[in-house]
C-alpha cells in the first residue's frame, strides 16, 4: 500500500445514512492502516443535513413541511450548518489521515477552485470571512460547500459541488447559515448540456489528488467493501 496513493471510488446514488455507515467502516479501516487515503464520489437522494453549528431557524418551514416535499432531514457530526444534497450534485467524502484541519480545508478549496476553472468558471475561496464562508464561490454565489469531521486524525464527510442538481431546495432553507445567500451550479454558470456530472467528477478526482500530492487509483465498490470488511475473529 503506497503512501502517495489515493483510492478513488465512484458509488453512484447512495442514501445518506448508508453513506454515513460506509464512511465509519472505511474510517476504522483507515485508522488500522488496512487501506490508504480514499476519496468516495457519489450523489444522494434529496436530503437536508444539519451540522454541529446548525439551529432550528435554518429550516424555517418546519421539518414536516420538508418531509412532505420528499426531502429527508439528517443531523450529522460534521462542522458547518444546514445544506442540501440531491441527484446531480457531486459529493466527495475523503477518508484521510491528516494533522492540520485548517490546512486540509484550504487544500480542498484549492482543488475545487482549480477543477471549476477547468470548466471555465472563475471561482475562489473566502477563508478570511469566517467559518460560514468555508467553501467555494463564484461572483458572490456559492457553488461548493465543505463540512468535515475528524476523529483520531481521520477525516469523514467532505465537500458537495452543485453540478446539475435542482437548486430550488436551497431557497427553502438558510443554507450554510447565511441568510440571503445565492446558490449556483456548474450548469447555471456554464449553460452547458448533457451529462455534466460525469465530466466534472473526473476533474474533481484529478484535481483533488493533485492538490494533496497523491497518485489516484480507481477502485471498484465491491473491492473497497472487501478491503474494509471486518476481519475474521481469531481462534
Amino acid at each position: 500500500m503506497s503512501r502517495d496513493e489515493l483510492w478513488v471510488c465512484q458509488l453512484g446514488i447512495v442514501e445518506y445514512r448508508e453513506a454515513l455507515a460506509l464512511q465509519e467502516r472505511l474510517r476504522a479501516a483507515r485508522h488500522a492502516e488496512r487501506v490508504p487515503d480514499t476519496l468516495l464520489l457519489l450523489e444522494h437522494w434529496p436530503v437536508y443535513t444539519r451540522g454541529r453549528r446548525s439551529d432550528a431557524g435554518e429550516l424555517p418551514m418546519g421539518e414536516t413541511w420538508y418531509l412532505n416535499q420528499g426531502i429527508d432531514i439528517v443531523d450529522t457530526d460534521r462542522g458547518g450548518r444546514v445544506t442540501y444534497h440531491g441527484p446531480g450534485q457531486l459529493v466527495g467524502y475523503p477518508i484521510m489521515r491528516i494533522d492540520d484541519v485548517i490546512a486540509y480545508l484550504r487544500t480542498i478549496e484549492i482543488a475545487l477552485v482549480v477543477a471549476l476553472s477547468d470548466t471555465g468558471i472563475g471561482a475562489r475561496a473566502r477563508p478570511d470571512e469566517g467559518p460560514d464562508f468555508t467553501g467555494v464561490w463564484t461572483e458572490g454565489r456559492k457553488i461548493a460547500s465543505i463540512g468535515v469531521h475528524v476523529s483520531r486524525a481521520i477525516t469523514t464527510h467532505g465537500f458537495a459541488v452543485n453540478v446539475q442538481n435542482d437548486l430550488q431546495p436551497f431557497e427553502w432553507v438558510i443554507p450554510c447559515g447565511l441568510d440571503g445567500v445565492s446558490m449556483t451550479s456548474v450548469l447555471k454558470e456554464t449553460r452547458g448540456g448533457g451529462d455534466l456530472l460525469a465530466g466534472f467528477r473526473e476533474l474533481a478526482a484529478e484535481r483533488f489528488a493533485e492538490a494533496f500530492g497523491r497518485r489516484p487509483r480507481v477502485i471498484a465498490p465491491d473491492e473497497l467493501e472487501a478491503r474494509i470488511a471486518p476481519l475474521p475473529a481469531g481462534p
